[in-house]
């Protein structure tokens, strides 16, 4: 097999590091910009794939994939970087998303999801490669019943420049539109309009990541029951419902109400623990 194999330095939180730190101090591998172009053994193929983080570097003698298989794995890693990714995002995208490496799995079946991410969300390669690095699982989703519908749905909510390689756009563009939807009705069973809902998501769309359950509706209980807020606040500090309850919203709001102190909601949460136990002690 001829393949072209550019051998470099990786050390990823996803793999075995002190394995792979020192496969990659051996003489042979020092030089991260090392380029061979040569007939490759098995065993070389072998070594590249634990390199890059493809083959647990752990893996048993009898149980390394076989000659094919390296071919058939060798097929999906040019598919990668044919489509800007790099050596050094392997190794993350094989943890997080193994089904890309099964021999079973043909890269064709990803090709929609470059094309959506070229043509309709208009992702230069750089912020493709981001998106798809912060949340590998995008690949394995279908572009006409989820990516789609969802790329509509967040733009009809006014979530502007989703194209930007940032988790929050990753994970946000891999959630299927009927948790979008939920989100927004809870919104509206507040007392919120679509219109007020709509902006409130468009300021902190990270609140479609919440549980509504477990997350939004407590907090929100607890800021019109205990302590009292208005709607109205909570529209101004849409922030609020980032904050963790236990640990920042509820200490803080007992601190203050055992002074009888009553300030805005973004001078209570935003503020650090220093400055703000130091000003209300």
């Amino acid at each position: 097999m001829l393949f072209s194999l550019h051998l470099p330095t990786v050390s990823c939180s996803y793999s075995n590091t002190s394995n792979l730190n020192s496969f990659s101090s051996s003489s042979s591998y020092q030089n991260p910009s090392l380029y061979l172009k040569f007939r490759t053994s098995h065993r070389e193929n072998l070594r590249y794939l634990k390199a890059i983080g493809v083959i647990d570097p752990n893996t048993k003698p009898h149980k390394l994939p076989s000659p094919d298989v390296v071919t058939h794995l060798f097929s999906i890693i040019h598919f990668l970087k044919s489509k800007g990714i790099l050596d050094t995002d392997l190794s993350r995208i094989a943890y997080l998303c193994p089904q890309l490496f099964t021999i079973n799995f043909d890269p064709s079946e990803i090709e929609p999801v470059f094309e959506f991410l070229i043509s309709n969300l208009q992702a230069t390669v750089p912020e493709r490669r981001g998106l798809i690095v912060n949340c590998p699982y995008i690949l394995l989703s279908d572009v006409e019943y989820c990516l789609q519908p969802t790329l509509n749905y967040l733009r009809q909510v006014g979530v502007k420049k989703l194209n930007v390689a940032s988790k929050l756009n990753a994970h946000l563009l891999n959630t299927r539109v009927e948790k979008l939807r939920k989100t927004l009705k809870f919104l509206k069973s507040t007392g919120m309009s679509h219109g007020e809902a709509a902006e409130f998501c468009r300021r902190m769309p990270a609140i479609f990541g919440y549980d509504i359950e477990d997350n939004l509706r407590v907090k929100f209980e607890f800021l019109v029951e205990e302590m009292g807020r208005s709607l109205e606040e909570l529209k101004e500090f849409p922030q609020y419902f980032a904050f963790s309850l236990g640990e920042r919203i509820a200490p803080r709001h007992w601190h203050l109400k055992q002074r009888n102190v009553h300030i805005k909601l973004n001078r209570m949460l935003l503020w650090s623990d220093n400055r703000f136990y130091a000003k209300w002690k």
